[in-house]
């Protein structure tokens, strides 16, 4: 009964544009870039045209970046005597914490605001989760968070978000 697992969640950020969504957007603007160069160069203007190759190379990149930061992962798991916390990052280093539920409360203090952020807390330390998550989506895990953790205490969930999470 000790290892049943209370919660087994994974987070990870939306999903960027397919690899071929991309190609076309890329082409695009690649298209449209050559088009306009090739007026600034017919009106002698031609100095124009490197910034409009390197718009497209700069959307490219950040194409790149956005893609491999979609690779992050957090995973939580809980069970009665511990909530693992385990963050992969892009490049595959993992990180991995384990916390004692007992002592650990929820701190996501205005739900609707953008950039509120989620964190777990105890005894001094402070772990931001989620934050790649959109604000209903950290406001909906802060409640399960809440719900699992009063059911690893072994106290019923009142269902209020500002009672104390001590039993």
């Amino acid at each position: 009964m000790s290892d049943e697992k209370l919660l087994d969640i994974v987070l990870e950020p939306n999903p960027p544009l397919p690899s071929r969504g991309v190609y076309f957007v890329l082409g695009g603007v690649a298209l449209l870039s050559f088009i306009a160069g090739m007026v600034f160069v017919l009106r002698g203007a031609w100095p124009v045209t490197p910034f409009l190759g390197a718009d497209v190379v700069l959307l490219a990149f950040a194409f790149r970046s956005v893609a491999r930061r979609a690779r992050r992962r957090e995973i939580l798991s809980l069970t009665r005597e511990s909530l693992t916390l385990q963050r992969i990052s892009p490049n595959g280093r993992i990180w991995r914490e384990e916390i004692n539920p007992y002592w650990l409360r929820v701190e996501h203090d205005d739900p609707e605001g953008i950039g509120t952020p989620l964190a777990l807390a105890m005894r001094g330390r402070r772990w931001v989760i989620g934050s790649f998550l959109g604000a209903e989506e950290r406001a909906a895990l802060a409640q399960l968070l809440r719900e699992k953790l009063r059911d690893a205490r072994g106290a019923p969930y009142t269902g209020n978000p500002n009672t104390s999470l001590m039993p």
